[in-house]
């Protein structure tokens, strides 16, 4: 009896840090597009990874340097991100995959876009939290 309790409180245990992670990733996710339409720095630093390999979808692929750079020039501005859908694909202690169908407005080097985009990003936890390493868009056909 005394085993199956254990046992028993070990698989809730899991179940609720899952649960946990889930949700941080989820806020993480957020906070990531709030920061790019706010171009917060500080939000930035802390949601990409200093390694981050963030891939658009013509093929353009910028690291954090370059992102923080191109927000303060001035050479990509975001207006809209909207997500129409978001999922976790996979999520354990350490990594984490989601995908998502997102609606992108904004400019790049003063020139429009619309797009509607099929986002993979790939998240690891640090000790300052979720942070992303890589990410890659694909236009919606």
């Amino acid at each position: 009896m005394r085993i199956s309790f254990i046992i028993s409180l070990f698989f809730t245990s899991l179940v609720v840090a899952g649960q946990v992670d889930s949700i941080g990733l989820k806020d993480a996710i957020k906070n990531l597009n709030q920061a790019l339409l706010a171009k917060d720095e500080v939000v930035l630093g802390i949601v990409l990874h200093k390694e981050v390999s963030f891939g658009h979808s013509n093929g353009w692929i910028q690291s954090k340097s370059d992102i923080l750079n191109d927000f303060k020039s001035g050479k990509l501005v975001y207006d809209k991100l909207e997500n129409n859908s978001s999922a976790i694909v996979s999520i354990s202690k350490k990594y984490a995959t989601a995908k998502t169908n997102t609606h992108a407005e904004g400019s790049v080097n003063g020139t429009a876009f619309k797009l509607t985009l099929h986002v993979m990003q790939f998240w690891i936890k640090t000790k300052k939290g979720w942070q992303l390493i890589a990410r890659q868009s694909a236009k919606q056909g």
